[in-house]
């Protein structure tokens, strides 16, 4: 693994983003976090984050639904940290609603958020990375980029196309040294799931405690929500000289969701 590792993570100030922040940190990358809340706070939690761990680590906030803001954060990571080492595409929306009710405006949201960003990133990212003969892009994509569920049209197109883009992107960089893989969660302990959780409760006359498990098996057999940081830990081994040779592949962490 190169030594003094610098890492892009987009939507990094919470859930999934922010435990892996915490997890290749601690690790040793220097960061170049990611969020909308505002530059105060964003820097504050890079001051945490570089106090906590003795790594550098920096902030920009950028709305990944504009090009022109993804460019900006790509810029101002090479500006900030030199050179970026590794790529964690994670920010991401999701909104349900049947295909036949689908708003077209939250359709083009989800595909630029989840879809055209991190293509927008790989293309702005990866020339350097294939110059400097190593590089990391791990795409968070979700179980939902592997199967289907109902409500969730434009999220599983967003995720299927992202999984299909990395596959590419291996193909073309695998010479170079350069990996790019996907991680697929399934249920994980994000505030993201409690709107879904507090409907299937009032649904079932449920307690949250026991809408949570229940709706978590109606998928999984794992009964419980994953922890955001062992998705922080299979980013740290796909950035790991073991992985070298891993590449286009979607890995799933979904508890058993798509073994069925």
């Amino acid at each position: 693994m190169r030594e003094n590792k610098n890492v892009l993570i987009t939507g990094s100030t919470s859930g999934i983003g922010l435990a892996s922040a915490q997890v290749l940190a601690e690790a040793g990358f220097n960061l170049m976090l990611n969020g909308l809340e505002s530059a105060e706070q964003g820097e504050q939690i890079a001051a945490q984050l570089s106090s906590e761990y003795g790594v550098k680590a920096f902030y920009c906030q950028a709305d990944l639904s504009r090009p022109v803001e993804v460019e900006l954060l790509t810029k101002t990571a090479l500006s900030q940290l030199g050179r970026v080492d590794v790529l964690v595409n994670n920010a991401g929306i999701q909104y349900t609603e049947s295909l036949e009710h689908f708003p077209l405006e939250k359709w083009q949201l989800i595909q630029a958020i989840n879809l055209t960003a991190p293509f927008l990133s790989m293309q702005q990212l990866m020339p350097a990375m294939r110059e400097q003969k190593w590089g990391r892009v791990i795409n968070i994509a979700s179980v939902h980029g592997l199967v289907a569920s109902a409500n969730k049209s434009a999220y599983c197109a967003a995720k299927h196309g992202l999984v299909g883009m990395t596959k590419v992107a291996a193909i073309e960089y695998a010479e170079a040294g350069v990996t790019a893989n996907c991680i697929c969660p399934g249920w994980t302990d994000t505030p993201i799931l409690n709107h879904q959780f507090n409907e299937y409760a009032k649904a079932h006359n449920f307690s949250f405690e026991d809408a949570q498990k229940g709706l978590i098996q109606t998928k999984a057999p794992y009964p419980h929500l994953i922890n955001p940081k062992a998705i922080g830990q299979a980013i740290l081994f796909l950035c790991s000289d073991a992985a070298d040779a891993m590449t286009g592949i979607s890995l799933p962490l979904d508890g058993g969701w798509t073994a069925q």
